[in-house]
């Protein structure tokens, strides 16, 4: 059976190759590469012959899906899957798992990163203090005591939740479904954005998800409230979230994810927005991160050998 690792996962090659020779031993012939390329025809070659396929977040279309004729098991080191044609390989019988899970700690982290960069106007800081300027005009803002929105709660938003609890702030939440955790005050979607000075986003894109942070959502938010996404770019609308941030409707932005992977167009309309953030979709990428969902990866390689999958994607 070939498996074909199809783009980088982001741990040296060297390191995973022993990894996933520690874990598939010689049930699998593997092969891997290095580079990333969005051709479709490159990419239908590099995985026509093979049995698996273990992908990160490169965009795998229905030509692809369809052109790998072998494929059985779709590997996904990732959490989400809209980059994937799922119809496609629900109507060619292949099965996809994910590695949720892996980035948990990783994106909380860039959470309050960005977050806490922002109350504290550390860019603009070091800015001022290379130029030898003073803290004049940059005094910030702490969290204890504001209201701290988790909007999904899943592993990510609830770690995002018990941090925010560590900061000593109020938390409310809003998901499909509530549970039950010590601090965490359910309500609905509205009464979250009109209460939270910090909204943060934790929903995977799906249909209802999909633009669920528009101009009139945004508009319930609070003058002095931020925002931040760390989950999927289509989940907010850009023109309506740089629209309010311009005309001073709401205060800040802290945001990850766009409509489309990086690089990014200059002029995004986020870019010129006032008191806003922004990276390269980096949440989940950090040393440790991209070792842990090697390793779940590679497990959910062996489980499906096994005729016991797991994290299988519907």
């Amino acid at each position: 059976m070939k498996m074909v690792i199809i783009e980088p996962l982001g741990v040296e090659e060297g390191k995973l190759l022993a990894m996933a020779k520690e874990s598939l031993g010689d049930r699998v012939e593997i092969v891997y590469y290095n580079t990333k390329t969005t051709d479709t025809a490159e990419l239908i070659e590099r995985g026509k012959d093979a049995e698996i396929i273990v992908v990160s977040n490169l965009p795998l279309n229905a030509q692809v899906i369809e052109g790998c004729r072998n494929l059985k098991l779709l590997a996904v080191a990732f959490t989400g899957v809209d980059h994937i044609a799922m119809d496609v390989c629900r109507k060619n019988g292949v099965m996809v798992c994910n590695c949720a899970g892996y980035s948990t700690c990783a994106v909380a982290d860039l959470v309050f990163g960005m977050l806490i960069s922002l109350y504290r106007n550390v860019i603009p800081c070091d800015k001022v203090c290379r130029e030898e300027g003073t803290k004049d005009g940059l005094v910030g803002f702490e969290l204890e005591g504001k209201t701290f929105g988790v909007v999904g709660t899943g592993a990510i938003g609830l770690r995002v939740a018990a941090i925010a609890q560590a900061f000593g702030c109020r938390v409310l939440a809003y998901s499909r479904t509530a549970k039950d955790v010590p601090g965490v005050r359910y309500v609905d979607l509205e009464t979250l954005l009109a209460e939270s000075d910090v909204v943060s986003l934790h929903t995977p894109l799906t249909e209802e998800t999909r633009g669920l942070m528009n101009e009139k959502r945004i508009g319930l938010m609070k003058k002095n409230a931020v925002l931040i996404n760390t989950a999927r770019g289509p989940v907010v609308d850009s023109d309506a979230l740089a629209g309010a941030l311009k005309e001073g409707r709401i205060a800040g932005a802290c945001i990850d994810v766009f409509e489309n992977e990086p690089p990014v167009r200059k002029d995004h309309p986020l870019f010129s927005a006032p008191n806003t953030i922004v990276t390269p979709h980096v949440a989940f990428a950090t040393k440790e991160a991209l070792v842990k969902r090697a390793v779940i990866v590679f497990d959910n390689v062996v489980n499906y050998l096994d005729g016991t999958p797991r994290n299988v994607i519907g």
